[in-house]
């Protein structure tokens, strides 16, 4: 099961940010960082932790990018996942509930 470390949460936080941050540059929809936190302090989304710890239950791995986007009127996060088995998930997760919408297989 997916544990990070409060350190590599941290870490992760910093790291899902800067893909947030540099993602934005290339694609109208992804939400930027000072955004991000204004709708986790407005408590809009839910913050990338509790994310981390909902999806690191159910799709076990590394995560290697995160990005957070509106998409079809709702904020959503998508995750890249490095599974144990070495196949990269995509997932997608509502940011308000924290509930995943889809599980599939990156190509």
């Amino acid at each position: 099961m997916f544990r990070p470390l409060p350190d590599a949460r941290v870490w992760l936080t910093a790291a899902a940010l800067l893909c947030v941050v540099t993602g934005a540059a290339l694609a109208g929809d992804d939400i930027g960082h000072q955004e991000a936190r204004r709708l986790v302090q407005e408590g809009r989304i839910l913050p990338l932790a509790a994310i981390l710890d909902g999806v690191g239950q159910k799709v076990p791995g590394e995560v290697l990018e995160v990005e957070l986007e509106f998409d079809d009127g709702t904020y959503v996060y998508e995750l890249k996942i490095l599974g144990r088995n070495g196949r990269v998930q995509e997932v997608e997760v509502d940011a308000p509930s924290g509930t995943i919408l889809k599980i599939e297989d990156d190509d």
